[in-house]
């Protein structure tokens, strides 16, 4: 049991950190790029991991769904502070800064599954763990880059649909901003729990998140010469 508990840390923790680090980091450098320094100045622009982590939801909540073998891992860390007033052109760069983080998400992909390539290189005792880290690390930042994309604030699909809305829906849309999370983390982890206790199928994850993904990563794989 600990050594499957090892070992599944093992294959999944650098994946993890590398993907909310660069993710958060990314943020961080397009806002100093269009004109807000607050990162920067806080640190927040650093590839050191420790300076981007969020005690629960970097460390608590993926260990709580390895240990629970759920069928999906997921983290995020502390979001990289912005202040939107300080851009060049805030509606505008707003959303290119919201684009940064699953852009680079996107882009350690297609990293990771162009290296899966180069496995066979590798001495037969890292092989097995190499190819598990770089098959995570494209599953994880898919996963991180849809999640990200729901048109929800604060995710950042939500903060570049405020960029893009017109006035009368963006406003609104903009008020979730302190509340969004929770209503995402509602929608779905809770409501199937509710669904399964009802007899429901209420698994919004699935739907919005995981077949979307799926979808992704098949693409990718395609794109790199893994599909068939």
């Amino acid at each position: 049991m600990i050594g499957q508990i090892i070992e599944a840390i093992s294959v999944w923790a650098l994946p993890l950190l590398l993907a909310i680090t660069l993710h958060e980091a990314a943020h961080g450098f397009a806002a100093y790029v269009f004109g807000d320094d607050t990162a920067r100045r806080l640190g927040r622009m650093s590839l050191n991991p420790i300076r981007h982590i969020d005690p629960f939801g970097t460390v608590l909540m993926p260990a709580l769904l390895l240990l629970a073998k759920a069928p999906f891992l997921f983290g995020y860390a502390k979001p990289v502070p912005v202040n939107f007033g300080r851009l060049n052109r805030p509606r505008r760069d707003m959303v290119w800064v919201a684009l940064a983080g699953p852009g680079m998400n996107m882009a350690l992909a297609v990293l990771a599954a162009l290296l899966y390539h180069g496995i066979g290189l590798l001495p037969s005792g890292v092989e097995e763990w190499a190819a598990a880290n770089l098959r995570n690390t494209v599953y994880i930042n898919v996963l991180l880059a849809v999640f990200n994309m729901l048109p929800i604030p604060p995710l950042d699909g939500g903060r570049v649909a405020v960029g893009l809305l017109p006035d009368r829906l963006a406003f609104p849309l903009a008020r979730l901003e302190r509340t969004g999370i929770f209503l995402v983390l509602g929608l779905l982890f809770l409501l199937p729990m509710v669904g399964d206790l009802l007899g429901f199928d209420l698994n919004l994850f699935g739907w919005l998140i995981g077949r979307p993904t799926m979808a992704v990563i098949d693409l990718i794989a395609a794109l790199t010469g893994h599909g068939s």
